[in-house]
């Protein structure tokens, strides 16, 4: 037999204990297994996979929602419901009033315009027959429309003489009363006196 010099030789005990300690590691890693085989034969209700990897059973996983809470859900939720159906119907309702009254406006518009043309017809109508009885009224003999214009109120016969010719003018108020002349004159004369001047 060949002895190692003492330097080289190990203590008896160091493999021993290795060995000891590799036996033990093999006893660990059977009896965990063979731990987790008992369990997936003592749960056969449980779903595969949910004990390899650790995961809680739904039945672990807390309690289960109570009925009160669920129709404290439902009755949110209907409630909901009725508010989006609520403003739903608000805003159909909104959309229809705006529809209408765009229709009213239009009609509106179209009454103004129809009522602007109207006036302006009975605008022009008023003016040319002014100008026709302006042009009778210096057409007249002078002492003719002096005894028509004598009777009218000097207000009117004054816009009648504001448009008549000067000279056609001058000859009817010659042939008028002093005072009726004087009444004519003065509010001819002031008929612009409150334009502005600038």
């Amino acid at each position: 037999m060949i002895r190692l010099p003492p330097s080289l030789r190990r203590p008896p005990g160091v493999l021993a204990i290795l060995a000891g300690f590799l036996f033990l590691s093999a006893l660990l890693r059977i009896a965990t297994g063979a731990g987790a085989a008992l369990a997936s034969v003592s749960a056969p209700d449980a779903a595969p996979g949910i004990i390899e990897a650790g995961i809680a059973a739904p039945s672990e996983c807390g309690p289960e929602p109570s009925a009160a809470l669920l129709e404290a859900f439902r009755q949110r939720e209907q409630r909901l419901d009725a508010r989006e159906s609520q403003i739903a119907a608000r805003a159909e309702a909104l959309a229809a009033a705006e529809t209408a009254l765009d229709a009213k406006l239009a009609e509106l518009a179209a009454a103004e315009a129809d009522l602007a043309a109207l006036v302006s017809v009975a605008e022009t109508a008023s003016e040319t027959d002014i100008g026709q009885l302006v042009a009778v009224y210096e057409a007249m003999k002078p002492a003719d429309a002096s005894a028509l214009f004598e009777e009218m109120a000097p207000q009117f016969a004054a816009g009648f003489l504001g448009r008549m010719r000067p000279e056609a003018a001058a000859a009817i108020l010659s042939g008028l009363q002093p005072t009726t002349a004087y009444s004519i004159s003065v509010i001819l004369a002031g008929r612009n006196a409150n334009a502005p001047t600038n």
